[in-house]
């Protein structure tokens, strides 16, 4: 089996290609930061095709795809993990850039290589796509505007290509993890490693290493099972009352 993983650089992606590898798979392994997959090479060897992929260049994931290796080019298992959140500032004071950069990264990203690899996994029947999402996607909170809506276009655009895939035997599914600890909060608040820590302070979030274990799960299920979602927080975490404000 072939596995194609965005955003493999660190966290979620590194840990999933990880997992893949260990298993036997083949893995494109792509990051914009294309040093941080040394590791990963040097682990598995032939298994890791480490590329280079800012995949908000559409031109870019069309060339990546087109030019796969034979041994990595028919492609089983799409990870669009890619993604990240920048700023918790209110909507009206947050920079516009952000905002263009998380729906460019979160949205136009994970359709660019979900439009340019689905069409080979349909004539080969046979794939898998899996969306990483958030419950960010369900769950409003303060500072979450557009990338929490971001995490809600992932969500209903996996549904939708459920729909159009019926008849197929391409698989889809949406994992929407919720406090997680990786390089996340580091990237939301632009490197300020000391804020970052301490949305983790006294809490005992999911690694990296357990979204790869539901992504394992979910791909290894029998060809017949498809699992549409999977919403999953640490213990620590949970929903809350909907806030009021009182003059």
């Amino acid at each position: 089996m072939v596995a194609f993983v965005t955003g493999t650089s660190s966290g979620f992606g590194a840990a999933i290609a990880r997992r893949f590898a260990k298993d036997g798979m083949r893995v494109v392994a792509t990051a914009r930061r294309i040093e941080k997959l040394t590791p990963l090479k040097q682990e598995f060897g032939d298994l890791i095709l480490p590329v280079t992929l800012d995949v908000r260049d559409r031109l870019q994931v069309d060339s990546i795809v087109a030019g796969l290796p034979a041994e990595f080019s028919a492609i089983d298992v799409l990870v669009n993990n890619a993604g990240l959140s920048l700023n918790l500032e209110p909507a009206y004071r947050v920079p516009i850039e952000d905002w263009e950069t998380m729906v460019d990264t979160n949205i136009k990203g994970l359709l660019y290589c979900t439009r340019l690899i689905l069409p080979g996994m349909v004539a080969r029947g046979r794939g898998h796509v899996v969306n990483i999402g958030s419950v960010a996607a369900m769950y409003a909170y303060p500072g979450g505007n557009v990338y929490g809506a971001t995490k809600a276009f992932v969500k209903q655009f996996s549904h939708n290509l459920r729909a159009d895939l019926l008849g197929t035997a391409v698989r889809v599914t949406d994992i929407e993890p919720g406090l997680a600890e990786t390089e996340f909060s580091v990237v939301r608040f632009k490197g300020d490693e000391q804020r970052a820590a301490s949305i983790y302070k006294g809490t005992q979030p999911l690694t990296a290493e357990d979204i790869a274990d539901a992504v394992h799960w979910v791909v290894t299920r029998p060809a017949h099972v498809n699992i549409d979602t999977i919403s999953m927080m640490p213990v620590c975490q949970a929903f809350s009352p909907l806030a009021i404000y009182r003059q």
